[in-house]
């Protein structure tokens, strides 16, 4: 089976109308270039936002086993969320957690994710490329 969900957390939708940090992206983009690098490499594609954190609990559950891998930025539930590291620690399917601006640079309440000791790897700073890179270490390394 070689399936990606690309998982995205609360205000994701609003990309494009956010602040300057986050670039004139939107989400569509986000899903537009990831799903036609998978494709190319054979993959097939889901997508899922919620700015609900229970939702995005549900959807891991439901994602595990069903996919190769997870691309998911758990976005301001990153620093605050025990029940979605939780998810994630219940779920066999891999995850690699994303952010599109360098949370290191930014107010140090975002310098602790309580998600990334769940995952595989984390990914930061890199803008909509940042989902293209966790896409390719699906790709390259089959993370599985």
């Amino acid at each position: 089976m070689k399936k990606i969900l690309l998982l995205n957390g609360p205000n994701i939708n609003r990309l494009g109308k956010r602040e300057e940090v986050y670039g004139s992206f939107t989400l569509q983009d986000i899903e537009k270039d990831v799903g036609t690098l998978l494709k190319k490499h054979h993959y097939e594609f889901d997508r899922f936002q919620s700015n609900h954190e229970g939702e995005l609990v549900d959807c891991l559950h439901r994602a595990d086993g069903n996919f190769s891998g997870i691309i998911f930025n758990p976005a301001a539930y990153t620093h605050t969320s025990i029940a979605l590291h939780d998810a994630i620690m219940s779920i066999e399917t891999p995850v690699i957690e994303v952010h599109i601006s360098n949370v290191y640079q930014r107010e140090s309440f975002r310098h602790t994710s309580v998600t990334a000791p769940a995952c595989s790897g984390q990914i930061v700073g890199f803008g909509l490329l940042s989902y293209r890179l966790a896409a390719l270490a699906f790709i390259e390394e089959g993370l599985k």
